[in-house]
């Protein structure tokens, strides 16, 4: 089974057409006048950046097939949930242990990237052991939420435009992501499936086209019962991009990412799980040094804490 995946429109199962560079650049200049003339979007003015950048606005134009009208009605439903949730100083005022502590629940970006330069993550659900899963369900629904945002911004706010910069000039705007299914049980994924609906159909909604592709490894005997419960909350275009690879993945995930960048427990080389930190790669170490904690983002080349200040410098030595 291919491990690449057409794009889709959420309203359609028809597969994109992809658009020509000068296409999608008159595209998007027209999707800016729209969303700048409807109060969505700050041009760039003087040393004063854009509000959002290209890559972010052409997320919403390729989730909906390049349809001005369609992405700019998404695109302004999630302004509105971002003010709904406060999401910039959500981000910016985000505890640090606590983020740090909410990645063992989630997927995590392996300091890696696939042939294309997407960051690879991985979700191994059977490290969410019952203990873990006690302590998730402690944590009141409102900031589990609020967790998810968090990491959602920290990937499209650090670690894309990270992978973009060490990219140039190809610009990186989605991941590639391994979710590993072995040793997990029908009654854990049960557990589970309210926690992964909700993170689901937020990312669908609010952080459109950020999934590239998923391999999903180990898949035990009743994956297919899984899926039954699953699929629905999937748009046609993301179901399209899940694969599914048994238990020998590493011959196929080798056609998209280099063999040193694919985790030894997945038949690759890199002797990272998924209990660990980021294992930067060595240009992403030549930028950035090491990885930080707690929210930071990446700005014209520079890595940044937005703690307490905006954009403040981190220290990395």
């Amino acid at each position: 089974m291919p491990i690449m995946a057409e794009s889709h429109t959420p309203d359609s199962e028809q597969p994109v057409v992809a658009a020509t560079a000068d296409d999608e650049g008159q595209l998007l200049g027209s999707f800016k006048t729209r969303i700048s003339t409807a109060g969505l979007y700050q041009p760039a003015s003087g040393d004063t950046p854009a509000s959002h950048d290209d890559s972010t606005l052409l997320r919403f134009l390729r989730a909906r097939r390049y349809d001005v009208d369609k992405a700019q009605k998404q695109f302004s439903d999630a302004e509105a949930w971002r003010r709904q949730h406060n999401v910039d100083e959500l981000f910016r005022t985000f505890e640090t242990n606590e983020m740090e502590l909410s990645r063992r629940f989630y997927p995590r970006w392996t300091g890696r990237r696939d042939k294309a330069g997407l960051p690879v993550y991985v979700y191994r659900l059977a490290s969410l052991d019952a203990s873990l899963r006690k302590e998730l369900e402690s944590v009141p629904p409102e900031r589990r939420y609020q967790r998810i945002v968090v990491l959602h911004e920290a990937m499209t706010h650090f670690v894309l435009p990270l992978c973009s910069y060490v990219s140039a000039p190809t610009s990186i705007s989605s991941v590639t992501t391994i979710i590993d299914l072995e040793h997990v049980s029908l009654s854990a994924m049960w557990s589970l499936r309210s926690h992964l609906q909700v993170a689901s159909t937020m990312a669908t909604a609010n952080y459109p086209e950020t999934l590239n592709s998923i391999a999903i490894v180990n898949s035990p005997s009743f994956f297919p019962t899984i899926w039954n419960w699953i699929k629905s909350w999937f748009d046609e275009g993301t179901r399209n991009k899940i694969h599914i690879l048994g238990k020998d993945p590493g011959p196929t995930l080798r056609l998209l990412i280099d063999d040193k960048d694919i985790p030894q427990s997945y038949g690759g080389q890199l002797p990272w799980k998924f209990e660990d930190d980021p294992d930067l790669d060595d240009t992403i170490r030549a930028v950035i040094g090491e990885m930080p904690k707690g929210p930071a983002v990446f700005v014209d080349g520079a890595l940044k804490s937005v703690s307490g200040r905006r954009h403040e410098n981190i220290s990395i030595n």
